[in-house]
């Protein structure tokens, strides 16, 4: 943020006003005041004060002072006028809004997060991309990739500022908070970075966030692209892999979309076309006519690639009471699970049953 922007408005102010006003950063030290003699002077009592507080408008020390809007829970500046009285108290409060009206004016011009946001958000044309690019000084053909950090349960502003400490080059790598639970985190990488990194980067960040906060969270990994204009759809494949992951892989916190496999092309099909498939391929019992044993030995046998002395092993039984149970499983579905295309098939058949199941509760 430029300290010329805050000083510019300022001395329009004090051709309207006689109080003292200016702005203060979060360390104290004055960036823009009315009076010039106080510029650069350092108010380490005040920054603490004001970073401690949660009042909307602090008096102290003969001035009153007021945070500035910023996007994590630290203040990056604030407006103080002189006095403590009601009328410091009206001036103080207008002061900020005309200054967070220029700051957030700044900000959507010139601040690199705000326009890599925008670019996840299709707040902005591609064709406009290349243009503002140029303008922040911004290299835009190098390996990046977008890591979505999800909060499950309970929520917490802290987050951002976690993630902000640990990539706190913003010059390269960026933090943007989406909404309430939402935080993206592009990420420059070295061309041909391989899934295995990215995932041990994903644990870190959840890790972190987890003994920090005691934050349970899921993380999406999306592609790595070449291209500033091709940021949304890896941020589009990051949320793709949470949702499906929610639906096939219950257990795991963090999705990488490419390890996807079948899941995703069963997510993006039409509701019809795969309640079409389940009533064609269980022609003569619905797969509800399953019982839960059933359902678990299927399980295990799947797990154990469709080895019935392992399977049997795995779940204490005869291996004569396996091959009973998948007979009867033949005879229920008409599927012969030890037959490497039937298995294929009922495999299928149960994720796309998960997945309308998952569906209904959306609905």
């Amino acid at each position: 943020m430029s300290s010329r922007l805050f000083q510019g408005i300022v001395a329009q102010m004090k051709d309207a006003v006689d109080d003292v006003i200016g702005v203060m950063d979060a360390s104290g030290e004055v960036v823009a005041c009315t009076d010039a003699a106080l510029v650069g002077r350092v108010w380490e009592d005040a920054a603490g004060e004001l970073s401690l507080r949660t009042d909307p408008v602090v008096a102290l020390n003969g001035y009153t002072f007021k945070t500035l809007i910023s996007w994590g829970l630290q203040y990056d500046y604030a407006v103080f006028v002189e006095g403590e009285d009601a009328a410091a108290r009206e001036v103080c409060l207008l002061s900020a809004v005309a200054l967070n009206g220029a700051k957030t004016f700044y900000d959507e011009k010139h601040d690199k997060t705000t326009f890599i946001k925008n670019i996840l958000l299709d707040n902005i044309l591609p064709g406009d991309i290349y243009m503002r690019s140029r303008e922040l000084h911004f290299e835009s053909d190098v390996p990046r990739v977008v890591i979505l950090v999800r909060q499950v349960g309970k929520t917490d502003l802290a987050v951002i500022d976690v993630v902000q400490g640990l990539f706190p080059d913003r010059q390269i790598d960026f933090v943007a908070n989406l909404n309430e639970t939402d935080i993206a985190l592009v990420k420059q990488v070295k061309g041909g970075v391989d899934t295995q990194d990215l995932r041990k980067l994903a644990a870190a960040i959840e890790e972190t966030i987890n003994s920090e906060l005691y934050i349970k969270t899921v993380i999406g990994i999306g592609s790595v692209v070449d291209s500033l204009k091709d940021l949304a759809g890896s941020y589009k494949e990051a949320q793709i892999a949470i949702e499906v992951g929610k639906v096939f892989d219950t257990e795991k916190t963090i999705i990488n979309f490419e390890n996807l496999g079948i899941g995703r092309l069963i997510y993006q099909l039409p509701i019809t076309m795969c309640e079409m498939f389940l009533s064609e391929v269980f022609k003569k019992n619905s797969i509800d006519s399953l019982d839960q044993e059933t359902l678990i030995t299927i399980q295990k046998f799947f797990e154990n690639s469709l080895n019935v002395s392992e399977t049997s092993r795995k779940l204490f039984v005869h291996r004569n009471t396996l091959v009973y149970r998948l007979e009867k499983i033949k005879k229920l579905t008409g599927l012969d699970l030890r037959e490497f295309d039937h298995a294929i098939i009922f495999k299928v058949a149960m994720m796309v049953k998960r997945y309308l199941l998952s569906r209904e509760d959306v609905y």
